[in-house]
């Protein structure tokens, strides 16, 4: 097995700051790019996860479907995190390329509390 504790506690980091910034970002009202930020969060996070497995992919389909591959359907992690993993993804794409529709404010705030609780969740899953 190879060493990745380096990149897996970089991912880990970035998943932080992408959180904090989705934070921030929501008391400015800025809802869809924190909402985007929120996504990135759990993405890092799952990647941390399946660095710990040592699968290694950049692609976000990839990513989300080795996650309910490795994680979701052994039980490591719960349905509810696959589902949560998957609805942060399609927010992000509002956030991201919405032209006339955007992230409400109430979505922007489940996405930080959604991709918190990811967070909290790899982090127990990585010890």
């Amino acid at each position: 097995m190879t060493d990745n504790s380096g990149e897996i506690s970089a991912n880990l980091q970035r998943a932080e700051t992408n959180l904090q910034a989705a934070k921030d970002l929501i008391d400015k009202e800025y809802f869809d790019i924190a909402a985007a930020r929120a996504y990135y969060a759990a993405f890092y996070a799952a990647s941390a996860l399946l660095l710990s497995q040592d699968i290694d992919t950049n692609k976000h389909s990839g990513v989300i479907a080795l996650i309910h591959q490795h994680f979701v359907k052994t039980g490591k992690l719960d349905k509810e995190q696959g589902k949560s993993l998957n609805w942060l993804f399609e927010i992000r794409g509002v956030g991201d390329y919405g032209v006339s529709v955007h992230v409400a404010s109430g979505e922007a705030y489940l996405a930080v509390q959604v991709a918190e609780r990811f967070l909290e969740s790899t982090k127990q899953i990585l010890g």
